[in-house]
């Protein structure tokens, strides 16, 4: 009988020392993990609009690249690329018909390809398995959105809304090509997107621009679903060509459209 006794009290003392050795381990992790968190706290960033993003497919423009580490942005271009461009008001997607021309850039030292295109090109898609011909497309009487404006328009009989938030640090007039046009000096731009049932969403930020601002550059169906598409001139700054590319048949649930490419193309000294 005492055998049995000191039996039972060695297995008891020896299990309540092995739970307090777990315990001990299991705080000692819990810690370590409550540290780690906080020393990688992740800050949500609403849609992450403007982090870098790999392209869904890659898109250029009618422009002058420098070469860069031995390679050149227009060296992707091929016959399998197709071109959005205008054509007696009308958008048209058709087949890429281009030329590449060979230079030097006396400003920053680099040499250069530039891509001529024969149309009024708006930009060149990777993205082949688009449909060709022409495009329905929405008119729209004004490019900029400023913070506090928005833009309504209608396509295939839905409503759809643009607007805009941001801080206004400045105003003032400026001569443009069309006469005297306001300019604003803006930091902090949020553009949202909205529709018949569906809620409205961010989908374009900039904190701040440097004699720039964020255009409407096109509006129409280009992936062919019904649903508005978008392409957006969005320079950070006065010495950069800055172009996003925005489709519907890739957005997710609850979403209107989403960033499918981003070029920007950089003319600085």
């Amino acid at each position: 009988m005492k055998n049995t006794l000191f039996i039972l009290a060695f297995f008891t003392l020896l299990f309540c020392k092995k739970s307090a050795e777990v315990e001990k381990v299991t705080e000692e992790i819990t810690d370590t993990l409550s540290i780690a968190s906080e020393e990688n706290e992740v800050i949500p960033i609403e849609n992450n609009i403007q982090e870098k993003e790999e392209n869904d497919f890659e898109i250029l423009l009618p422009s002058r690249y420098r070469d860069w580490e031995n390679a050149n942005a227009a060296d992707v271009l091929n016959q399998s690329w197709i071109e959005l461009y205008e054509k007696n008001g009308k958008y048209f997607l058709g087949r890429a018909d281009y030329k590449i021309t060979g230079g030097f850039d006396e400003c920053s030292g680099d040499s250069t390809k530039t891509i001529e295109t024969k149309k009024k090109t708006l930009i060149l898609l990777e993205e082949s398995q688009l449909k060709l011909g022409e495009i329905e497309t929405v008119k729209f009487a004004k490019t900029k959105i400023w913070p506090s404006e928005k833009m309504t328009f209608n396509f295939n009989n839905v409503d759809y809304t643009l607007r805009a938030e941001g801080n206004v640090l400045s105003s003032e007039n400026v001569s443009t090509d069309d006469g005297i046009e306001v300019y604003k000096n803006v930091e902090k731009y949020r553009l949202y997107i909205s529709a018949d049932k569906c809620p409205e969403h961010l989908f374009l930020k900039q904190e701040s621009f440097n004699d720039t601002f964020v255009e409407i550059l096109f509006i129409g169906d280009i992936d062919r679903d019904g649903k508005p598409d978008f392409i957006f001139g969005a320079n950070r700054d006065y010495e950069e060509e800055r172009v996003i590319l925005y489709l519907s048949s890739e957005a997710g649930a609850g979403k209107i459209i989403k960033k499918v490419s981003e070029i920007a193309v950089q003319f600085d000294c």
